[in-house]
């Protein structure tokens, strides 16, 4: 009889044992964004650190990685919509078609400056559109666009003339060699774009801002909504806590003021490809530079 409590607790030390071992740590799951055609492109180190962080306060366990390849956007916006598993997620300004295609995540990680633009132009040619005042002077000249992207249909579709490339890069060397006029780049993008292409005669003209309603947004494939969820609470949560505007601002912010855009002839364009569901009324995502 004595016996018996010590059988006892050694029946119950493995099952002890066995509740007391630590739960097993879930390992991130692989989270694969597309290497841009641009060399250094100027939007990636802000938008993967967006990402980084919106997933970490997601509460999800993710781990970024680069695709191998470099693709254009409709060629990654193809993977994902397959499943093809090379590219989960893209960050691409929206549009009807796009929105079909994929899922959007409705918050616009550029606060809305992807429809801001500012023109890069020759070096030779300063006063280019110093005397732009309306669409129809714009549209004696002609921009460069690349032909998958959806600012092209909008510059069209408001009377501008534009010319297509099917490569990033071909641009810079068409506008340096005067084929095309200019080349609108957002606000986010103009300044570090002209940095990187030192080597090129281009300026980047002080004078005109054009403007539409656009938004860039994370898309992911529809067969992912979980990972949709996931980013949408990991941003608000952000926007709350003031984490998103903060990161924005240390990137873009002084230089959206330092090209003294409200100081600038503004044109304005409709975007008709802009879907109905863009949040134009949540006043609190969208850029307002100072004295607007």
């Amino acid at each position: 009889m004595r016996r018996r409590p010590v059988l006892m607790l050694a029946c119950l030390w493995p099952l002890d044992r066995v509740l007391a071992a630590p739960a097993a740590v879930p390992q991130p799951q692989a989270l694969v964004y597309p290497r841009h055609q641009a060399l250094d492109d100027p939007q990636q180190a802000y938008v993967t650190a967006l990402l980084q962080l919106a997933l970490e306060r997601s509460g999800h366990a993710y781990a970024l990685r680069r695709s191998t390849l470099r693709m254009v956007q409709t060629r990654a916006m193809q993977e994902i919509a397959t499943a093809s598993g090379s590219v989960d997620i893209v960050w691409a300004m929206t549009s009807r078609a796009r929105e079909t295609q994929l899922l959007p995540v409705r918050i616009p990680i550029d606060r809305g400056l992807i429809g801001w633009r500012v023109a890069l132009i020759q070096a030779r040619q300063p006063q280019l559109l110093r005397q732009v005042r309306s669409l129809a002077d714009l549209a004696r000249l002609s921009a460069g666009q690349m032909s998958d992207w959806p600012d092209a249909a909008i510059l069209q579709s408001n009377g501008l003339r534009i010319d297509t490339s099917s490569t990033y890069e071909g641009l810079f060397q068409q506008l340096a060699a005067g084929r095309i006029d200019y080349f609108p780049r957002s606000v986010i993008e103009a300044q570090s774009e002209l940095a990187s292409h030192a080597q090129l005669p281009l300026a980047l003209d002080g004078h005109l801002v054009i403007r539409y309603p656009a938004a860039l947004y994370f898309f992911v494939g529809k067969h992912r909504p979980e990972l949709a969820r996931h980013l949408e609470t990991g941003l608000e949560k952000m926007l709350a806590d003031g984490s998103f505007g903060h990161l924005f601002q240390r990137h873009f912010g002084r230089l959206a003021d330092g090209l003294k855009l409200p100081q600038r002839q503004v044109l304005d364009l409709l975007n008709p490809d802009l879907p109905e569901e863009t949040p134009l009324a949540r006043k609190a995502l969208w850029y307002r530079p100072k004295h607007y």
